[in-house]
């Protein structure tokens, strides 16, 4: 029977403990220990049965114990400190972007994602994407970024995984209760919601805007199922990355364009639009839209305002990995839109393909975003190539390394994953500004001097406790599946406190490998039943419910589980999520990364595990290709590239055993007459500072910040002053470009004696360059020069800027300058290029806009 009238009810707080509503609606908490120990302190108990939801603790509790505390001299004490150092984080103004920026209040940044993992209990996040964006909104918050993240608000979220008898996944859905979760509905002054109205074909759907609140941070939350909507349109935001690709249309719908209007409706008016992946790429031509009816303008004049303010990072190092919408989908929702904005279907679809001019390719959301952003970046240093390989068709003929897609290596928020031991340890030793300037390299150099045997002790008491969940974990799993006693009791003697433990937990695609350790049971075995020198290996993850091929290297796990031999020392721990991770990464010794080479674009456990002083062995990839170097850490492999993934694997597996073998067991295992494993200790404190202070959110937020926030923020503040007149003179100055660039025409080469050259001798180059209607203002001219390989292509290359030298009439022009001096002897060649030019370029490298004469 469905309620004719539906109501709110809030739990009953005696007014001195209202601070505790404040605390528990501001994710705060989740990075800081005191206010998880003082909910905690409330009922331990029912603080796990809640999620480590506080908001649904505070309506749960016993109203007699909520009234007791009131008497409570002790919690009343901690209250009061906790909840006077969350009043001045919140309201504190001298933070560190405010003092580099120098804009006076006028930057705004709009952080969109598709998902957002800011703790477990709000459950809108599926896995690595979501997690980084949730810690990217907390470094915001601390570094005080005036930022807002733009999310949807999922009805059912991510699944929750359960194995059967067989050990093959099963998915269960729960429904968020969004009342009694740290979110408000965001409103009016007249108390009635916002609600934002979106177009869609034949019809407008509505979205409600919920808040959540993550330290300083707004994030504004969009949900459909509301009653002005059709059953159809309520199911929009009802699952995470559910349905099929008209759902996921329609989801990237409401996120880009309702996201959009959204802060458009809140009076926020961004000057800085950062795509956390392409999901939400149709907020740029939302904006252009926006800016043409605003402003009157034609769609390349806004286009230009547009660009200039967005910012695209890409996660994904796979094409598969990336949204493709077809024709059909496409006319379906958007032929209206293109006409709004100007364009001929062939012109609007063009925006979303590698090549304009083929019909047949499907619209892609990631070269939408990177076809109207000014501004790109991978996640690492070799995910940035890796995009720049993949996308290097949208920029044809630029030289791959100079195509503008730069990089961000990818952080975590430390406070947010170590233990409040680990933190204690950090206060003691490193001093309070680890927390507030974690990027600071001579602040974690101070892990030197960490005592060896604090730790140990420290790391060894988390080792415990991960042995103790484990155990508690694997119970209730046999418990649900009618276990013998027998079983049970096994349950409880899996794993070894004291022992190497190795953990993987991660997603379970195939390219990550999750059982490449399991390779040659018969060579693990006598690794992990060593009398003198024991192992014990843990596993959690989820493998996407469409995916049957991860789903079987999980079950292949719980298969070989079931041996005598491995029983005790293999676990796999059902339902990872970001609780299971904070177990994982705090109290194993080893984290295991396995994936293909060039298929990780970051990966960010191994930095949360050497966050709580965990050793890593990777693959390099990801961010570990950065990151090691011997003391830190192993290296499974040498960065090699494969043609035979068969061979790969073998050759990786091998190599794993090689380093357990000879170099990490014996490492571990070598003790003082205290038992202490010194030289491991060792490697521990050496991990600390050579990696805490460089893959963390802080830095990331701050290259963000002082590469792309403040600098696209004023370019996009200065096209939009002054009447728009300079945004109005470089769309004019690009259209007068593009048509005339195809007559562009490199007519001649010459140079000096190329006999008898030595080593830093300057060649003079000449050039005569048929420019037709475009003045020498307008192009630069360069030298490209640098050694011939075999294949007569030039590498490492240099570029000299050539100089007009003078008009030789009907549009051409002598162009003169020295190629790049050559520091060593060998064979080298120089090409000569010509490039547009204008001082409100963000980069030379526009699409289609290259003039190469032929290799000397």
């Amino acid at each position: 029977m469905k309620p004719i009238k539906t109501f709110n009810v809030s739990p009953s707080i005696p007014e001195k403990l209202l601070p505790l509503k404040e605390l528990a609606y501001n994710f705060r908490w989740t990075w800081n220990h005191a206010t998880i120990e003082l909910f905690r302190r409330l009922d331990s108990e029912l603080w796990e049965k809640c999620f480590h939801n506080p908001v649904l603790m505070l309506g749960r509790i016993d109203q007699h114990l909520l009234q007791s505390m009131l008497d409570d001299e002790g919690f009343m004490s901690h209250l009061s400190g906790v909840y006077a150092h969350f009043q001045r984080y919140v309201s504190q103004d001298a933070c560190w972007f405010p003092r580099v920026s120098g804009q006076d209040g006028k930057a705004c940044i709009a952080y969109f994602s598709a998902e957002f993992g800011i703790t477990e209990c709000l459950s809108i996040f599926a896995g690595g994407l979501g997690v980084l964006a949730g810690d990217h909104l907390k470094s915001a918050s601390d570094l005080g970024v005036p930022l807002v993240g733009v999310g949807l608000l999922y009805q059912e979220g991510y699944f929750h995984q359960y194995l059967n008898e067989a050990g093959w996944q099963q998915e269960s859905y729960e429904e968020n209760d969004f009342y009694n979760l740290p979110l408000l509905p965001e409103k009016k002054t007249d108390g009635t919601p916002y609600k934002v109205a979106i177009p869609f074909p034949g019809r407008t759907v509505s979205a409600q805007i919920w808040r959540a609140s993550v330290g300083r941070i707004p994030l504004y939350l969009l949900d459909t199922n509301i009653p002005e909507n059709n059953a159809d349109d309520k199911k929009i935001t009802y699952q995470l990355y559910g349905g099929d690709s008209e759902m996921r249309i329609k989801q990237e719908v409401v996120l880009g364009i309702g996201g959009f209007q959204t802060l458009d409706m809140l009076g926020i008016q961004p000057t800085v639009f950062h795509m956390n992946e392409g999901h939400s790429a149709f907020l740029s031509i939302e904006l252009i839209r926006s800016l043409m009816k605003k402003y009157g303008l034609t769609f390349k004049e806004a286009q230009g305002i547009a660009s200039a303010g967005l910012l695209l990072t890409s996660h994904t190092p796979v094409p598969a990995g990336h949204d493709y919408f077809p024709n059909d989908l496409m006319t379906k929702y958007f032929s209206q839109y293109a006409k709004d904005l100007g364009l001929d279907w062939r012109e609007f679809m063009a925006l979303g393909r590698k090549n304009p001019q083929d019909s047949t390719e499907p619209f892609c959301m990631t070269t939408l975003a990177l076809r109207l952003s000014s501004y790109s970046n991978g996640v690492s240093k070799l995910h940035g190539k890796v995009t720049r390989e993949m996308w290097k068709s949208i920029w044809p003929e630029v030289p791959e390394d100079e195509i503008p897609i730069r990089h961000v290596t990818n952080g975590v928020h430390i406070r947010s994953w170590i233990s409040a031991e680990m933190n204690l340890l950090y206060d003691r030793y490193l001093g309070p500004r680890w927390q507030e300037e974690p990027g600071k390299k001579e602040i974690w150099e101070k892990a030197g001097g960490i005592s060896g045997e604090e730790l140990w002790r420290t790391h060894e008491r988390r080792r415990e406790r991960l042995v103790a969940f484990v155990r508690m974990r694997l119970r209730k799993r046999l418990e649900k599946l009618g276990a013998s006693k027998r079983e049970l009791e096994v349950a409880e003697e899996v794993l070894n406190p004291e022992i190497l433990t190795i953990g993987f937990a991660r997603r379970f695609a195939t390219y990550k490998r999750a059982t490449l350790i399991l390779k040659d049971p018969e060579r693990l075995t006598r690794l992990l039943n060593n009398s003198q020198k024991p192992v014990q290996i843990i596993f959690a993850g989820k493998a996407h419910p469409k995916d049957d091929e991860g789903k079987k290297l999980i079950q292949s796990i719980i298969n070989l589980v079931r041996r005598d031999d491995f029983r005790r020392k293999i676990v796999f721990v059902e339902e990872y999520d970001m609780a299971v991770a904070r177990y994982l990464v705090q109290g194993v010794d080893l984290w295991l990364n396995t994936p293909r080479r060039l298929m990780e674009a970051s990966g960010t456990s191994g930095m949360k595990a050497a966050a709580n002083g965990v050793l890593n062995m990777s693959i390099l990839d990801g961010w570990w290709d950065e990151a090691y170097s011997p003391g830190v850490g192993w290296a499974i492999g040498r960065g090699e590239d494969y043609v035979d993934s068969t061979y790969q694997d073998q050759i990786e597996a091998e190599a794993i055993y090689d380093l357990l073998e000879e170099d990490i067991v014996p490492l571990f295992y070598e003790r003082g007459v205290d038992n202490l494993p010194r030289k491991w200790v060792a490697q521990m404190k050496e991990s600390i500072a050579n990696l805490c202070y460089f893959f963390n959110t802080n830095r990331m937020v701050q290259e963000y910040s002082e590469r792309f926030y403040i600098p696209v923020s004023r370019r996009y503040q200065q096209f939009l002053s002054n009447g728009l007149t300079e945004a109005k003179k470089l769309s004019a100055w690009k259209e007068n470009i593009q048509k005339n660039w195809p007559k562009i025409m490199i007519e001649s080469v010459t140079t000096g004696p190329l006999n008898d050259l030595t080593v830093d001798v300057q060649l003079a180059v000449q050039s005569v360059i048929n420019l037709g209607n475009v003045t020498p203002d307008d192009v630069t001219v360069e030298i490209y020069s640098g050694k011939v390989d075999a294949l007569g292509l030039i590498i490492s290359p240099e570029t000299t800027k050539m100089d007009a030298a003078r008009s030789l009439g009907d549009g051409k022009y002598l162009f003169e300058g020295r190629c790049a001096s050559c520091q060593k002897s060998g064979n080298y060649g120089l090409t000569v290029r010509v490039l547009p030019y204008h001082p409100l370029l963000s980069t030379p490298f526009l699409p289609g806009l290259i003039s190469w004469s032929q290799p000397i």
